[in-house]
């Protein structure tokens, strides 16, 4: 297992969803706190295809039912299209379904049926079977963090309220949700002392727990070995029957990670992972995917000092401003031996003259920047 890339200047977003679908990724929406964020405009989409490594953007038919821009929102893939719900813009939340279609390059807003659930963000969703799982979230309705599952079933699209047995999990946001088999499992997200309401007296939750969508039923289990510390706005991926954790913040120690461990599902053990090559800088709110054996993390937002290749002002008197990301990072679990003999001609800066064209090929779609966006210490 190893970080094998880092290539700059694509999508710069914040708070993004994305979805993988054969072997092209797909971002959707988010910010970027040097730009003007603009409510009521169409939602910028982004797709990386996997092979190049390259970005582009998608120029999709504008319709009336185009969505606008949001943040906090939840995608899943199901076949050749995408399923996008909640999220908020600065102005409010939405409880609308949108449907992307990734053939047709085009927006629907399918008529859904049942009890919908209430506009939020930061909410998880995964699909088990031919259904859509929701959990949790923060409702501006209510003014609250919620603890609720919900279900689509993405064939009929008829909500329905999941009235799960068991002790939830508690109430909280921007955690994350994997599924494995009929299960989803819950890590992570921030609370409140005063939970469910919001009194800015934040917790988090380091727990484990599992909803059986079969017998609708909650599990917190006990694992063993190194626990990572609780966090919001992490990422999480299954891989070989373990679920693993990157990244993320918690509010309360005002600490950034970059770690990464794994959740052992049959053993129910965490382990912490050390993984050596271009290590991502301390992030949270980044989106990650998993495609075959390799893992796509992107954009997110950073402290300051933690961030490479960039200029820092050593003047700034807030310790907490952060910057944005614009990079994409590549995880490989099963790298090859020509992927490694690569990783030692740029490490190195080797002579690349002699080498197979090929080869030469592959190292400028491993270190060549996108041009999605423009590099920071390259304004003016």
């Amino acid at each position: 297992m190893k970080w094998i890339v880092h290539i700059e200047g694509g999508p710069m977003r914040v708070n993004h969803a994305a979805v993988c679908i054969g072997n092209k990724i797909y971002s959707f929406g988010g910010y970027c706190s040097t730009e003007e964020y603009k409510d009521w405009e169409p939602i910028p989409v982004h797709v990386l295809n996997t092979a190049t490594l390259r970005w582009a953007p998608v120029n999709y038919k504008k319709t009336d039912v185009v969505p606008f821009q949001r943040y906090g929102h939840t995608t899943i893939a199901y076949g050749e299209k995408v399923y996008m719900w909640g999220g908020r813009n600065n102005a409010v939340a939405c409880d609308t379904l949108s449907c992307f279609d990734t053939k047709k390059l085009e927006w629907s807003s399918p008529t859904v049926s049942g009890m919908v659930p209430f506009a939020k963000d930061g909410h998880s969703a995964c699909v088990i079977n031919n259904k859509m799982y929701i959990f949790g979230g923060f409702e501006y309705l209510t003014d609250q963090y919620s603890q609720e599952v919900h279900c689509l079933d993405l064939d009929t699209l008829q909500w329905t309220f999941i009235d799960a047995q068991g002790p939830p999990p508690s109430h909280r946001d921007f955690h994350t949700a994997v599924a494995v088999g009929h299960r989803m499992y819950i890590y992570g997200g921030r609370g409140d002392l005063n939970s469910p309401y919001n009194s800015q007296e934040e917790i988090y939750c380091p727990l484990v727990y599992y909803l059986d969508t079969i017998e609708e039923k909650w599990v917190a289990v006990n694992p063993s070995g190194a626990w990572p510390e609780g966090r919001r706005s992490h990422s999480a991926w299954l891989y070989n029957d373990h679920m693993y954790i990157f990244g993320g913040f918690n509010g309360t120690t005002k600490t950034h990670f970059n770690d990464l461990y794994s959740y052992s599902i049959k053993n129910n053990e965490w382990q912490y992972i050390n993984v050596d090559g271009f290590v991502p800088c301390k992030r949270r709110r980044q989106a990650c995917l998993i495609h075959k054996d390799k893992v796509y993390l992107f954009g997110g937002t950073s402290p300051c000092p933690h961030i490479s290749n960039r200029p820092v002002d050593n003047t700034d008197s807030n310790p907490e401003r952060l910057i944005d990301n614009s990079d994409l990072h590549i995880l490989d679990y099963e790298p090859t031996l020509k992927t490694l003999c690569i990783l030692v001609v740029v490490e190195h800066n080797l002579d690349q003259s002699s080498l197979p064209r090929d080869v030469i090929l592959d190292i400028r779609t491993m270190t060549v920047p996108n041009r999605i966006s423009r590099p920071i210490n390259q304004a003016g």
